[in-house]
């Protein structure tokens, strides 16, 4: 099955940042787009960012300037790069990746586990 590998939550402080990684697995290929969400206690899940394969990236506007999506095709991994982070910046962060499983051969849309963030003094 596809497994998605995060890593680089953790505690941090306000204005502190962090680098999230998330290695895809190579049985899923040709994928479209890689990003990453976030769920607040008590609130929905909502998209921090994304990236398609030609390099296309899309924000949540509240977060734009601080947060950079960056991805590397070879390795199947999407990066979220945060900044300036703020208490309300903390969340569980959970990576997404749209692709082909190569045993069903279909398209599919694929979770990670979640890593959580935490901005606290």
């Amino acid at each position: 099955q596809v497994q998605l590998v995060e890593s680089g939550g953790g505690l941090v402080q306000p204005g502190g940042s962090l680098r999230l990684s998330c290695a895809a697995s190579r049985n899923i290929f040709s994928i479209n787009a890689m990003g990453w969400y976030r769920q607040a206690p008590g609130k929905e899940r909502e998209l921090v960012a994304r990236i398609t394969s030609s390099g296309t990236t899309t924000y949540a506007d509240a977060l734009k300037g601080r947060f950079t999506i960056s991805r590397d095709n070879a390795k199947n991994t999407v990066y979220l790069q945060m900044s300036s982070l703020k208490p309300e910046d903390t969340a569980v962060y959970y990576c997404n990746v749209v692709g082909v499983y190569i045993v069903t051969m279909t398209r599919g849309d694929y979770w990670g586990q979640g890593t959580q963030v935490t901005v606290s003094s």
